[in-house]
Parts: structure tokens; sequence; C-alpha cells
């Protein structure tokens, strides 16, 4: 169904895009539409023009040719005119010579301003030169009949009636009608001409106006069309869209179901890893509860006392131990402080082998070989142990909890470039092999990715090989892996070698030195604590050093204690109590008490680093007496080195 939605979505933006094409491809006709008219308007302007200018050349020439005819019988009635003129003496018969003849003179000024054609102005020209000269001569006779020279004025007619100029004045006018009639042809055909070429180009036009038409009519059917499909489109696409949100829906409720049922499987597997746990532990203290309780029992009927202290000895050692295990549990569940130190290689794994075999199990058989002179590395004990417990419990799965692990320390110099994320130098190689199935290249390439896991569903979140990677890098190392199928996994961490730094000379100034225990006198003291056997057991060491403890059962009673008992130098308090916690106590106390010494006693590793603890001792249960003499020391000490400071 999603993957339907998908192509139904596609679909839509297809349509949507060939939508847009279809509205461009209307655009672009409506352009075409309207340049098309643009050019047909144009062109009919154009050949409207042409024929009105042609049909003025063709007007003007006829008026050339005519005026031309008319010129040569002006021409001729002025000499008709003169003739008679000559023959009569008539003087009215000389006026009308004279008119006609600037008559004659006044045409061939117009016939001169209506052509324009250069050969045409070339007949002008020479037809003017001979009106000049044919003018003359009739001058000439005119002037003679006027002085009543009739015999001279007769011989001068006669004589000019074959005068060359009238003979120019003839073949002038000719030659002047005949160029244009030619001209009148041209003219006529180049108009017919720019007709026909008007006629084509506006035929072509309107075919084409005919054809954007019928693509307009055809693409407003598909524009039509289009819209119908696109309501059908938008109709399948709500009710795609309300499938999809169904199952958006279903899927989120999967979803949902999912995580609670991961959270549920998550919890379980937490629990069986700490009933696991718990198990072990138990199995663990019981066995130190029987040696303490089994020497205390020994002790007590035991009539020798040398008997007697060894069985108190042997309990002790067991109540040690406990601690120790206690201890152990507390950093590996991170509530311990993340403070690097020099560690050797070889005591931290030999310290963990306890912890290893209790976590693999019988099933595997745990084998430590140390290669390593005294060089150190520089981390915090506890990432660098869970990182170890890490690989070892990864192991014992690729194993199916049956197998050998071997864990090997060895001193190792590296050259360039022989390590990807670490450069040259010496490094301290901490290996985990073992004899499982073995991984693909494939897979190695990918274990230290988060997240990414071989284990199945619920076994396995995929974090601790790329914490261990981070973790390495951090401290400047890195990590390799050695593996192939059937052949089991060596994973190599490389730590870089710590160099020890040379003690610095102290500065010169005179040292405040720690009370001796032994030289302490005692003083009085306020103890809180809220458990009464506790507090009993805390009141009794303290008046074995020689002290007088007061005992307070209720943090919130130690103000008034101390005003009742105002030589209180020390106040030896637990750390979580009901009602009101010991740094909570001690920074209400500080404004009132600034000069008292204050000692922290927890059972809680982590809340070594609890706010309030700032500028305090602190003393971890369980303790002994010897331990409670130097942290009462340690405690005046500070108060001591604070006081010294304040007033330098």
């Amino acid at each position: 169904m999603l993957g339907d939605s998908v192509v139904t979505v596609i679909e839509q933006d297809q349509q949507g895009a060939t939508g847009q094409w279809r509205a461009y491809a209307l655009i672009a006709m409506a352009v075409a539409g309207a340049a098309t008219l643009i050019l047909l308007i144009v062109t009919l302007g154009h050949a409207n023009r042409e024929r009105d200018r042609a049909l003025e050349l063709q007007r003007r020439s006829y008026d050339v040719m005519i005026l031309a005819r008319t010129l040569d019988g002006t021409i001729a009635r002025s000499e008709a005119s003169l003739g008679r003129y000559v023959i009569s003496g008539d003087a009215k018969l000389g006026q009308l010579y004279y008119d006609e003849w600037t008559l004659a003179g006044a045409q061939l000024d117009r016939l001169d301003q209506l052509i324009d054609e250069p050969q045409q102005q070339a007949l002008v020209e020479r037809l003017r030169h001979a009106y000049g000269i044919r003018g003359d001569q009739l001058s000439n006779i005119a002037l003679s009949t006027s002085y009543h020279r009739n015999r001279q004025a007769y011989a001068l007619y006669y004589q000019a009636r074959q005068a060359e100029a009238l003979a120019r004045i003839n073949r002038t006018l000719n030659a002047l009608i005949d160029g244009e009639r030619r001209l009148l042809e041209q003219r006529s055909a180049a108009a017919r001409e720019t007709v026909l070429h008007s006629n084509r180009i506006a035929g072509g036009l309107a075919m084409f106006g005919l054809a954007l038409a019928l693509g307009g009519i055809l693409l407003g059917w598909f524009i039509v069309r289009a819209i119908a499909g696109r309501a059908e489109a938008r109709a399948e696409a709500r009710a795609e869209r309300a499938r999809a949100e169904g199952l958006a829906e279903a899927v989120e409720a999967a979803t949902r179901e999912l995580k609670a049922q991961d959270a549920k499987l998550r919890q379980a597997q937490k629990m069986d890893a700490l009933g696991q746990l718990t198990g072990g532990i138990a199995h663990d203290f019981n066995n130190m509860l029987a040696v303490v309780l089994g020497g205390l029992e020994l002790a007590g009927r035991a009539t020798n006392p040398e008997e007697s202290r060894r069985h108190i000895d042997s309990a002790t050692e067991g109540a040690h131990r406990a601690a120790a295990l206690t201890r152990r549990l507390l950093m590996f569940s991170r509530e311990e402080a993340l403070t690097p130190e020099p560690l050797r290689p070889r005591d931290l794994v030999d310290g963990m082998r306890d912890l290893l075999d209790r976590t693999l199990g019988d099933g595997i058989k745990v084998t430590v070989v140390d290669r390593t002179s005294d060089w150190t590395i520089f981390g915090d004990r506890t990432q660098i142990e869970n990182a170890i417990l890490n690989l070892a419990v990864n192991a014992r799965d690729a194993m199916s909890g049956r197998g050998e692990l071997t864990i090997t320390t060895e001193d190792r110099p590296i050259g360039p470039a022989e390590l990807p994320r670490a450069g040259a130098g010496d490094y301290v190689m901490l290996s985990v092999e073992d004899t499982g199935a073995g991984m693909t290249a494939e897979i190695a390439e990918r274990v230290f990715e988060p997240f990414f896991t071989t284990k199945p569903a619920g076994k396995g979140t995929g974090l601790g090989l790329s914490q261990i990677f981070g973790l390495v890098g951090q401290m400047g190392g890195d990590v390799g892996i050695r593996t192939a199928p059937a052949k089991g996994t060596t994973v190599s961490l490389y730590f870089p070698r710590h160099a020890v730094a040379q003690p610095t000379p102290a500065p010169v100034a005179t040292p405040i030195a720690l009370p001796e225990p032994a030289e302490a006198p005692g003083f009085p003291l306020l103890v809180v604590e809220d458990d009464p056997r506790v507090l009993a057991a805390t009141m009794g060491a303290l008046r074995e050093l020689g002290h007088d403890p007061i005992a307070c059962n209720d943090p919130r009673e130690a103000e008034s204690l101390l005003a009742r008992h105002p030589g209180i130098r020390l106040i030896v308090t637990d750390v979580l109590m009901p009602h009101r916690t010991g740094p909570e106590m001690i920074a209400e106390l500080r404004p009132l008490h600034p000069g008292i010494s204050v000692l922290f006693v927890t059972g809680f590793a982590g809340d070594a680093q609890a706010a309030g603890f700032e500028g305090h001792e602190v003393l971890r249960k369980p303790f002994t007496l010897v331990g409670l003499e130097r942290a009462v020391a340690a405690a005046l000490a500070r108060t001591q080195n604070g006081s010294v400071c304040a007033a330098t």
C-alpha cells in the first residue's frame, strides 16, 4: 500500500509537470498568434504603402508625359503666333506669342519638378538648353518684326523653322516621353510584384494563423481532458492520503507496541542479568561471611589467646575481602570517580581474575600471558576494566559458553603507518583471543560501528565495541581485530606507554605536618549517624582512640548539640540520612561554626564526588581503627591548613 502511495505521488508530480508544459504551450501559442497578427498587419500596411507609392509614381509618369505633350503644343502655338505676328504685324499676336512662350517656360519648370529619375533629369536639362537657344532665335524674329523689319523678320522666321534647336526640342521631348513610358512600365511591374509578394506573405500568415487556431482548439481540448484527469488524480490522491494516514497510524501504533515490548524485553534481560550477578555475589559473600562468622565463633570458643587471635585475624581477612568485593562492584557500576592514573597491565588483568571467572562461568578457560616489563599506561582503571570485561563477555558469547580465552599483555614498539589511527611510538598491547566461530571480513569491518551487533534480537545493543573504540582513541591509542570464520577472534587494544614524570622539587615553604595519631590528644567531637549499630560502633572506636564522642542520631539535632558543647572540634557524619544529608547539614552549620573540622563517612563510593564534599576529608566504610585515626588527623590538618592559608 505504501508503494502504491509513492507511485500515486509520482504520477501526480508527472501530471503537474505535464500541466505546466501545457500552460507553457498555451502561452507560446498565444504569443505566436499575437506575433502573426502583428506581422499580418505590418505586411498589409507595407503592401498598401507600396501600392500607394506605385500609384503615385504611375500618376507622376502620366503627368510627365501629359506635361511633355502639353509643352510641345505650347511651343508649337507660340511659334505659330509668332509667324502670324511676322506676317500681319499685329501687336496682339506678338503678345500672344510672348505669353505662350512664357507658359512653355513655366511648363518646363513644372516638368523639372516632377521628374526625379537621373536619366530623365538629364533630358530635362538638355531640353532646357535647347529651349533657351530656341527662345533667343524667336526673340530676334519678334524684335525685327517690332521694328518693322519685315523682310529681315521673314528671313529669320523661315530660317528658324529649319533650326537645329527646334529639332532638338522635338527629339528631347520624344525621348523624355519614351523614357517616362518605360519607367511607367517598370513601376507598374514593381507594383504588381509588391502586391503579389504581400499577398503571398499575407496568405502564409493567414495559414499559420489558421494552424494556430486549430492548435489552440486542440490544446484547449487537451486542457479540458487534463483538468478532468487532474480532478480524478486529486480524488485518488485524497483517497490515497487517507489510506496513507491510516497506515501511518497503524505503523505508529505498532511502533509504540514494539517499543513497549522491547522495553519489557530489556527489563527482563536486565532482571536476568541482575539475578545472575546477585547469585554470584551472594555466593562470594556467603563464603566470606562463613569465614567471618566461623572465625568469630571459633575465637569465642578458643581458650588460648594466640588461637583466638588467629581466628580473629581470619575473620578480619574475610571482612576485608568482602569490602574489596563491594568496592569492585561499585567501580564496575561506574559509581567510582573516573580518575586516570598510571597502571601496570599485568596488575590490571591479575586484579580481574576473580571477576572474570565469576562472569564467564566454568565453561570458559581463562589464560593470562604477560610479556610486559615495567611499562605502564595512563588511564581510568574502571573504564579499562570494563573494556576488558566487555571483550571477555563477547568472546564467551562467540564460543557459546565453552572454549578458551587468552588475555595477553605485551610491550610493542610501533613504527610509522603501522596503526591506522595512532602514530609511531611505544605502546602496551592488551589482546583478548577466543576460540569461537570468528567473523567474515565484511562483518569485521563494521563491528566498531555504534548499534551494529551480530547477536540475535534482544541479546545486545551494539554499543560495547564502539565504546571501547572511542575509549582507546581518546587515550591516543588504536584498536585492531584479527578474525576469520571458524578460526576465532583476537581484539588487540594498543595503549600509549605512559612516560613517568620526574618528581619536581617542592617549593621552599614550611610544611604543615599532619598530627601524629599517637601524639594527638583526645578531644570532644560530634558523631552524626542514623543507624544505631553503626553509631555505637563508631562511638566505641573513637573512645578506643582516646576521644570524647557525642552521639547524634538525627542531623536536625546537630546544631543544638553544638550549642550545648562549645568545645567540639570535629564533626564525624554519615552522608545518606533521613530528613537531611550530611553535606546539607554541614552547609547549614558552616556559617555558624567555620572553625570546626568535618569528616564524612560513607559506604557508597560514588559519594566521593558529591556536591558539598569539597575541602573535607572522606572515610569509606568499612574502616579500621588505624584508618579512622588517620582520617581524624587528616580532617584536623585540612582545617589547620585552611586557617593558615586564610591568614597568609
